[in-house]
């Protein structure tokens, strides 16, 4: 009885433990592949689709068939719909989602990689959340993440000239945690998972 008493919490606390990290693993691939395919949702709709995934900047030379129906002052309803269609095991209102748009500069907004003329390389103007790059520091974002402004997509105006917003997309979804258990298992009450996910954008003809 003594031995038992000794060892038994010792090994619930293994048995348990490794169950809750198969479980924070599990959702941090469900997160990973909501991210992914909000990503993706904004990557196939952008300015020139019927009903675009949109930043904060309005195209200069928009097609004429161009409305805000999925803006971020909405919350990108649609983005967040097809992220949240993904995920499986946790409940998906708890999956925040946001996005900022980034692209080359030459000197203006939405050039190719490459100077066309020069051939010398267009600075890059990354895209940010709140003032964070989610690439370079996600674990700096609250969840849910602050609002984005005109100053986090510095790339995202469409230019008169060949009627593109931006080369990439980036979104960034999260999700607070409670683990099971968490007092037993000596680990946090909350923990705040995170993924980023970056896609090229694909513009309609």
């Amino acid at each position: 009885m003594v031995e038992l008493a000794l060892v038994l919490p010792l090994f619930l606390m293994v048995f348990v433990g490794t169950i809750v990290l198969g479980v924070g693993i599990f959702y941090q691939q469900q997160l990973t592949n909501a991210a992914r395919e909000g990503a993706r949702f904004a990557a196939i709709h952008t300015a020139t689709a019927q009903c675009p995934t949109v930043s904060n900047e309005n195209p200069a030379a928009p097609p004429q068939t161009y409305y805000r129906c999925d803006p971020p002052e909405l919350g990108w309803p649609e983005m967040t719909k097809a992220a949240r269609g993904y995920v499986f095991g946790m409940t998906p209102a708890a999956v925040r989602i946001s996005a900022c748009w980034a692209g080359y500069t030459d000197p203006g907004i939405d050039a190719p990689p490459v100077n066309l003329t020069s051939g010398a390389p267009n600075p890059f103007s990354p895209c940010t959340i709140g003032g964070i790059d989610p690439r370079e520091d996600a674990g700096s974002l609250s969840c849910p993440a602050a609002a984005t402004s005109a100053a986090d997509d510095t790339a995202s105006a469409m230019s008169a000239s060949n009627g593109l917003m931006a080369n990439e997309v980036t979104v960034y979804a999260c999700y607070v945690w409670q683990p099971p258990m968490a007092g037993f298992l000596l680990i946090p009450n909350s923990v705040t998972l995170r993924s980023v996910v970056t896609e090229k954008l694909e513009y309609q003809q």
